[in-house]
């Protein structure tokens, strides 16, 4: 992939300053923001990774707890006797040998097509990723088995730190929005997408305080100062 001439994008941005511009874009926001505090992703945005770990970790903790994934997941470095996901550990692993680790069948065979497209290039390296949007990113990784849009969302997110992205299917996202708003329904994923367009380019930002806005069952009483 040609890097010449193409512009960079750095890996995460400043928190405070995409806070202080979602509460001037949006005021709806102000009250949650004095509730729930600032909110910094910072130190993940410094972690060096690879590409096809991530996304390996990814499949392997969908539709799981937290706490039931990562069992998994420590068995499966453990059969490898590797803690990085690559085509060559996931490789060294029979079928059977994932099943016995608690890997479904659906999930090895898209572990799998990680690993083949890793081999043939398809996966782009972190290294190439500061070379590309957002929406190349999606297109290059959504063609694997078992990797959607969301999971690439929450790799730009969580990351890359990409500054300006929303996901609009996300439940979570859509419970905050319908308390932030006041609705008596979570509202449709094209109603958020033109809701979400006041908070760009800090669409992370609003991301990050709609989780956190879904945690709570009603919103914070509002005041005349605020």
């Amino acid at each position: 992939m040609a890097e010449s001439g193409m512009a960079r994008h750095k890996r995460g941005f400043d928190s405070h300053s995409a806070t202080r511009a979602l509460s001037r874009s949006d005021p709806a926001f102000r009250p949650w923001l004095k509730r729930i505090g600032s909110l910094d992703y910072s130190a993940q945005w410094k972690k060096p990774f690879e590409v096809t770990d991530a996304l390996a970790r990814a499949i392997l903790y969908q539709q799981l707890s937290g706490k039931a994934a990562a069992t998994i997941v420590g068995r499966v470095e453990l059969a490898m006797g590797d803690n990085r996901f690559c085509q060559r550990s996931i490789g060294k692993l029979t079928d059977e040998q994932f099943r016995a680790c608690g890997v479904s069948g659906n999930k090895t065979l898209a572990l799998r097509d990680l690993a083949r497209r890793a081999v043939s290039g398809e996966i782009p390296q972190s290294r190439q990723l500061q070379y590309m949007d957002n929406q190349q990113i999606i297109n290059a990784l959504v063609p694997t088995r078992g990797i959607g849009r969301w999971t690439v969302e929450m790799m730009l997110m969580f990351r890359l730190g990409r500054p300006d992205v929303l996901p609009i299917d996300d439940l979570g996202i859509r419970k905050g929005v319908q308390l932030l708003d006041g609705l008596d329904v979570m509202p449709a994923p094209k109603v958020l997408l033109d809701r979400g367009a006041r908070w760009s380019p800090c669409q992370t930002m609003a991301s990050f305080y709609l989780w956190r806005i879904a945690d709570f069952r009603s919103a914070p009483v509002k005041r005349s100062q605020d």
